[in-house]
């Protein structure tokens, strides 16, 4: 069991994804710095110095044990989602289109020239002849 656990570690595929997680959870904490730190607080000037954190509901009143919906820490939360949505989506089309232009300079340097086709169609006809 001990060589199998070390052969499915030592496989490429886990050592990928694991440098994956690592980027992404370090990826994942700039880019909420970026929306705490740089995107709400001027949102929050134009909305009155209003603190998105903030934006509760309570409800059972000032009782002992109210109930609050902390919509503006939700409101937030999906405002950094879409962030960070957006920030790998344009990574991946960024791969993307490097991957297809790689591809495409491949496929051309794999077709012959105009001038090799011509000179393998003569060298054709030469065989045939012989």
């Amino acid at each position: 069991m001990f060589k199998e656990f070390k052969e499915f570690i030592l496989r490429g595929n886990v050592i990928d994804l694991a440098v994956g997680v690592i980027i992404g959870a370090a990826f994942g904490d700039v880019v909420k710095s970026l929306v705490n730190d740089v995107i709400m607080p001027p949102i929050g000037l134009l909305i009155k110095g209003i603190n998105f954190k903030d934006l509760k509901l309570v409800i059972g009143g000032e009782t002992n044990n109210p109930v609050t919906f902390n919509y503006g820490n939700f409101l937030q939360n999906v405002l950094t989602f879409l962030i960070i949505a957006a920030a790998v989506f344009l990574m991946v089309k960024l791969v993307n289109m490097l991957y297809k232009k790689k591809a495409a300079e491949e496929s051309a340097a794999g077709k012959p020239s105009a001038e090799e086709v011509l000179l393998t169609q003569i060298r054709d006809l030469l065989k045939e002849r012989n």
